[in-house]
């Protein structure tokens, strides 16, 4: 049985805001995804931006065998308690040399963590669907992006963005509004999966996303009003229900790449099935101990 550590990056606050919102914290959504993927798994969520959060060290995360990052509202440059929290638990799971994932604010905080850049965007906002991702070079042949078309559209919401990568890393995806969609970062010992979009959510979780930012999609230019904004959310919430209704996905501009569960989760699905080779031979003899014990 794999034993999988999930990390919210929301505050506690955030995490009660979503719930009301979507039925699920960040971090309970990417749990439930995991466990329809890989049923069986062992899930412990924690959330490291909170004061009160128990601390968890390399050594500690070295016995999980891999290490999911979620995606939230906080700004990776701001110098507050929670970001200094999450940023600390990332090089922690750097290095533990555990496997990790993350999407949105995970990839943003792995960057940091790593020595990168993230900056607010300079077009305000990336929403609802990120349109027309393409490979670079390097991720055509990569992993992470096996069983990708040659361009394909995500599940996307986000105002903030990698600047610049650490030192190392390798970038796999772009767009024409984001430089860095997908990139792969290995430091201190660990390496790291990560994307802007959100692989994770359902088109439904991403429709109420769409609701609760109504101003912000409005003053970003993103939308006239609040009712395009709504027919957009609608439109999502529709697909959620009958992913092969061919109307839809015309009105979206979308394909099966979307629009079906599996293939909107290939990243995660790919990097699950690339553990094995991601774990270090220390990390695998520590968890067949704890296995035993």
């Amino acid at each position: 049985m794999q034993n999988f550590l999930v990390a919210e990056s929301e505050t506690r606050e955030e995490r009660d805001e979503r719930r009301r919102a979507a039925g699920k914290s960040a971090g309970e959504t990417y749990a439930a995804t995991l466990e329809q993927i890989q049923p069986g798994c062992s899930i412990t969520i924690v959330a490291p931006a909170d004061a009160d959060a128990v601390e968890y060290d390399a050594s500690h995360l070295r016995t999980f065998d891999a290490v999911f990052v979620t995606g939230s509202p906080i700004h990776v440059y701001d110098d507050t308690p929670e970001v200094r929290r999450q940023i600390a638990f990332m090089r922690s799971a750097f290095a533990s040399g555990t496997p990790s994932f993350g999407s949105c604010a995970g990839l943003q905080l792995a960057v940091v963590a790593a020595g990168g850049k993230v900056r607010e965007m300079p077009e305000r906002m990336e929403a609802g669907i990120a349109r027309r991702i393409t490979a670079t070079e390097a991720g055509r042949d990569h992993p992470l992006l096996k069983g990708r078309a040659a361009s394909w559209d995500a599940a996307a919401i986000h105002g903030d963005e990698v600047e610049a990568l650490p030192e190392g890393a390798i970038l796999l995806a772009s767009n024409g509004v984001t430089r860095v969609q997908a990139a792969e970062i290995r430091h201190d010992g660990g390496v790291f999966w990560g994307v802007q979009y959100h692989p994770e959510l359902a088109l439904g979780e991403i429709a109420v996303a769409l609701r609760r930012q109504v101003d912000s999609l409005v003053a970003a230019g993103l939308a006239d009003n609040a009712d395009d904004v709504n027919l957009r959310a609608d439109q999502l919430t529709a697909l959620h229900r009958d992913p092969g209704r061919r109307s839809l996905r015309w009105m979206l501009g979308v394909d099966a790449q979307l629009a079906e569960e599996k293939l909107r989760r290939t990243e995660l699905s790919n990097f699950l099935a690339n553990l094995p080779s991601l774990t270090p031979t220390e990390n695998r003899s520590q968890s067949r101990v704890d296995e035993v014990v």
